[in-house]
């Protein structure tokens, strides 16, 4: 039952204004430090190649989207100095995609900054309310799929 207050349809608009207030402050973050092109998608992306590489088809695979998708997110990566590609040493038909040094900086400024936007919750809503919202937005989440991006979410 809804509070009769609000309206259902306001819980998508607030979680959806609070994702991109966090992405927008992230991002304009990373302008700042040495990153002005970096979109959200590539950090998903930068994600799901991981540290080892993966084929195209393994990054459509792990984002669920289609090849084409990921061979465009791929060539945007590369473009953009995140990516390369390499022949697969165990397979001479296929090539891997890795990241660069640089795609490791944006990842470790990403992180360093995600860690900095949580103290700003914590601070904004007090400990136990924002450790409160955790475990609601995990009771939430459970069963959702958000591509198979091992390792992301503990």
């Amino acid at each position: 039952m809804q509070p009769p207050d609000r309206y259902g349809f306001e819980l998508a608009f607030l979680l959806a204004g609070a994702f991109r207030a966090v992405i927008d402050r992230l991002h304009a973050e990373l302008a700042a430090r040495g990153h002005p092109d970096a979109r959200p998608v590539h950090g998903f992306a930068l994600q799901a190649i991981g540290p080892d590489g993966v084929t195209i088809s393994e990054l459509g695979r792990r984002l669920g989207v289609s090849k084409q998708a990921a061979a465009k997110t791929a060539r945007g990566l590369e473009a953009l100095g995140y990516a390369t590609r390499r022949a697969d040493t165990n397979d001479s038909r296929a090539t891997v995609l890795r990241r660069t040094p640089l795609a490791d900086d944006l990842l470790r400024l990403s992180v360093e900054l995600f860690e900095r936007e949580m103290e700003v919750w914590v601070e904004s809503l007090g400990e136990d309310r924002f450790r409160a919202l955790m475990r609601d937005l995990e009771t939430i989440r459970r069963g959702a799929k958000i591509g198979d991006l091992s390792g992301w979410l503990r």
